[in-house]
């Protein structure tokens, strides 16, 4: 999901580094290592099926009852089922039934300066004890302060305050739900002057003090190093694929910032691009088949389209598989 620019909730000052002087311009053209990577239990993260799956919309819901073939979970966003019934609730109880599912909350607020929502985290938790799905997520954001809310998810400055909020409420979460959660890496558009901590640091350390997974964004890494000129490649160098419980690929919009300089935007509101394409298929390179969801969230396409994408990163993940299983074989 995308991170929109945006205020700290703390003082601390941001400032743009929207793009380093002389950046890798083909960050993805460098391989990675071709080992997979050694990797923990993460079923014990999330249970979702090591295959592909589809950001669920409500006008594909005929479609897909009619053939969702290739397609092994659905996700929804968590705060379009916080009502009681009606038919959200009658599809949702559908697909529930004949797929995984994935819960991927945007509002909660992680992220934020002030306490976690109550209201919010005990919906949260009636709607994940009423449909049990196979993986819960939420990002590395902040969307609300001092009462108002946000239609966006905003960046934090990285340091050991943010750390020690964020591990925290990734904790109270946690409880309420009963089990773990998985947390997205964002999209930015800008960094903060008070930032101390690598963005992949942060995250492993955040996992490696709450107990969290992570929900590894490919398309995400993409926009970021795009806006900031770092290398891709080598943010996933350093990522920490023991905790990566599922992967989303989507769309950008591509623009220019007033010097003329490429900026990104995560929308979801187009194909996913080639760049992202051949970084997601190097991770799965290095770390094996794991759950990959398509997202699309504008500029909604027939289901054909969507479900031929999902086909795509089968066809990763299962090669992915099948190598696997060639090396089992011959040792």
């Amino acid at each position: 999901m995308a991170a929109a620019v945006g205020s700290s909730p703390g003082p601390a000052a941001a400032c743009f580094s929207h793009h380093l002087p002389d950046p890798d311009p083909e960050p993805t053209d460098r391989p990675m290592p071709s080992r997979i990577a050694t990797r923990a239990a993460t079923t014990d993260l999330a249970a979702l099926p090591a295959a592909a799956g589809v950001g669920f919309k409500p006008q594909h819901f005929e479609a897909i009852l009619a053939d969702a073939r290739g397609v092994a979970f659905f996700e929804v966003h968590a705060e379009n089922y916080f009502g009681a019934g009606g038919p959200p609730h009658r599809r949702l109880t559908a697909l529930r039934e004949r797929s995984a599912l994935s819960i991927h909350g945007v509002g909660l607020a992680i992220g934020a300066a002030a306490p976690l929502d109550r209201d919010h985290l005990d919906r949260l938790a009636a709607l994940v004890a009423r449909y049990e799905p196979q993986a819960v997520s939420e990002h590395l954001a902040w969307s609300s302060h001092g009462g108002f809310g946000f239609p966006d998810l905003l960046p934090l400055p990285l340091t050991e305050a943010t750390l020690d909020r964020v591990a925290t409420h990734v904790d109270q979460v946690q409880t309420a739900l009963g089990r773990p959660i998985l947390i997205e890496n964002p999209s930015t558009y800008l960094r903060f002057a008070a930032s101390t901590i690598p963005e992949v640091e942060f995250l492993a350390d955040l996992a490696r003090r709450s107990g969290c997974g992570l929900l590894l964004d490919v398309a995400n890494i993409d926009v970021s190093a795009t806006n900031h000129g770092f290398d891709a490649v080598d943010y996933l160098e350093a990522f920490p694929f023991d905790r990566v419980a599922e992967i989303h690929l989507a769309g950008r919009f591509e623009t220019e910032d007033e010097a003329g300089r490429p900026l990104f935007i995560d929308a979801h509101a187009s194909p996913i691009a080639d760049p992202v394409w051949r970084l997601y298929q190097r991770v799965i390179d290095r770390i094996g088949p794991v759950a990959t969801l398509i997202e699309r969230d504008d500029a909604i396409p027939p289901w054909q389209v969507l479900a031929a994408e999902a086909g795509r990163a089968g066809a990763i993940l299962a090669a992915a598989r099948a190598r696997s299983e060639g090396r089992a074989d011959a040792a």
